[in-house]
Formats: structure tokens, sequence, C-alpha cells
């Protein structure tokens, strides 16, 4: 749990989000990626929740919500799926609008979230992801070999899922420290990275995040594709985070690419890897805090 805020289990969309909420104020959507949970957010969170009411739930197949099986087509874990869940989240609080921050797959849900759902969304945060059909185009050797994870975790069932069921504690925890800037665990909670190894040990879990990645190497690039042939466009204002040794440093003007999909984006670059909040939270309070100000 993060200090200060209580869980309930909401259903939505035909799954069980666990949700955790504190604050009063504009609804303030915190949106988590993989292979974390809600439990990435604890160090900014209750900042936030000094002027925001915020919820933070766990993506389907993340934490403790559901973890259904994936389907053929990829779509139970595509991010279409994923932002319809957000909705119905808010509908079911009540909640007819919301800004939202997401981080990594949660940013690929938050920016489907405002493609599909504009009218329930305020103002959107993006830390440390590109799109996804522009992450994909935007692959060199050194990319690859950096994002290798966006190849293996998609490839066809319980190829991946039986390599990570090998050993799933090992596996989490060499990813989490070979993404951030130490080459370390010390940016994390002992309470965070126990929720991590716990959902890395259930294979239901493992399943579901590599169908995340399977969504996002099929359904979710061509959706992206389409949708920018389209010329859809994000209507919200936009703020971009990212690190400086993270992925989008590595996948050319990150600014740049969401101005092709946004009107209003403000972006800046801060010392961390790919785990900004844990990472150089100071720098996430920084940029979000003014940007999410009523």
């Amino acid at each position: 749990m993060i200090e200060g805020f209580t869980k309930t289990v909401i259903r939505c969309n035909g799954v069980d989000l666990a949700v955790h909420r504190a604050g009063q104020g504009q609804p303030l959507l915190l949106i988590h990626g993989f292979p974390q949970n809600h439990m990435c957010w604890e160090s900014v969170a209750p900042q936030l929740a000094r002027r925001h009411d915020v919820i933070i739930p766990d993506l389907r197949g993340y934490g403790e919500s559901s973890a259904p099986t994936n389907d053929p087509s990829n779509t139970t874990y595509s991010k279409r799926t994923m932002a319809q869940d957000m909705a119905d989240l808010l509908t079911a609080l009540d909640i007819s609008r919301a800004d939202v921050l997401g981080h990594d797959r949660g940013a690929r849900v938050a920016y489907r979230f405002a493609l599909d759902h504009p009218e329930r969304l305020g103002k959107l945060g993006i830390i440390e992801i590109v799109p996804t059909a522009d992450f994909w185009a935007s692959w060199t050797a050194d990319l690859a070999m950096a994002a290798y994870h966006w190849t293996f975790l998609a490839q066809p069932a319980p190829l991946p899922e039986r390599m990570i069921g090998a050993d799933p504690v090992a596996y989490v925890e060499w990813t989490l420290a070979q993404w951030t800037l130490t080459k370390s665990l010390e940016a994390f909670s002992p309470a965070a990275l126990d929720s991590y190894r716990a959902q890395a040990l259930d294979p239901a879990r493992v399943h579901a995040m590599c169908a995340d990645y399977r969504a996002g190497a099929s359904f979710d690039r061509a959706l992206d594709e389409a949708d920018k042939a389209a010329g859809k466009q994000i209507t919200a204002p936009l703020r971009l985070l990212y690190g400086a040794h993270g992925f989008p440093a590595k996948s050319g003007n990150a600014a740049e690419i969401w101005r092709s999909w946004a009107p209003a984006v403000e972006a800046s670059v801060c010392e961390a890897g790919h785990f900004v909040m844990e990472e150089n939270t100071r720098a996430v309070l920084a940029a979000f805090e003014p940007f999410f100000a009523p």
C-alpha cells in the first residue's frame, strides 16, 4: 500500500481492478508500467494527493487486478482495451473527466485514452515513452539491444513465459536494475520490490505482461499507424518528461515525435534512467505539479 491511500476493487470492462485512492480536488489518474504496479507511484502520489483526487489502478494483469488469458488477436491486453478499463473506472467512480499521468505501458494506455475518449480527459502527462508505432519505426541496432524485451516478450506463448518462469525473481530484478542509471535496485523501496517480485512469481501475471507486449507488437502498432495516417490528434495539453538515459532518449527527438500527434506539447529531460518516478522524484513533481495545477 502507498501511505495514506485506501484500496478498493472495482469491476470495469469485465475485469476487477485494484484501485488505490487518496486526496481531494481535480481527479488525477496515475497509470503504471512494466514490470511494476501501483507501487511505482509511492514517492510522488502522496505529494500529488495534497491538491488532487489521486486514483491509482493496477492495470489488468498487474498487481492485484484480474489477469485474464490473452486472445488470439491480442486485444485482451491492447491499449484500447486498457483505456476502456480506465474510462469504465471513471464512470464507476462517478467522474466525468480527469487528468491522466502515465509511465511506460501506462503512458501508452494514457495516450490511447486521449485518442479514444477525448471527452473524458483534461490534461495528459507522459513519462518515458514515445508512441508505440513511432518507437518501432525508430529501431536501430543499439535501440534493439536496449529494448530487446519488446521482441522477446512478444514472442508466441509460451516461450517467454517459460523462460521467465525458470527464475522470475531474477528476471524482474535484472530488468529493474538494468533500466536505471545506476544499474542497481537502490531506487526502489523494499515494499515496492516485494510487490514486483510477488507479481513475477504469478504465472498468470507473467502471461499478462507478455500479452501486453504481444498487443504492442501487433494490435497497438497497427492502430497507431492507422490513426496517424488518418491525421488523428491528441487535443488535450500534453506534458512529456523523460530520462536522459532512458528509452525515448535513444529513439530520436522525442518532443518532436509527440508534436506530430498533439498541437500543444511541453517537454523536458531529467537525469534518470527509465524509472523516472523513483530515480528522480523531484523532477517528476517539478514537471507535473504546475502542469496539473487547477
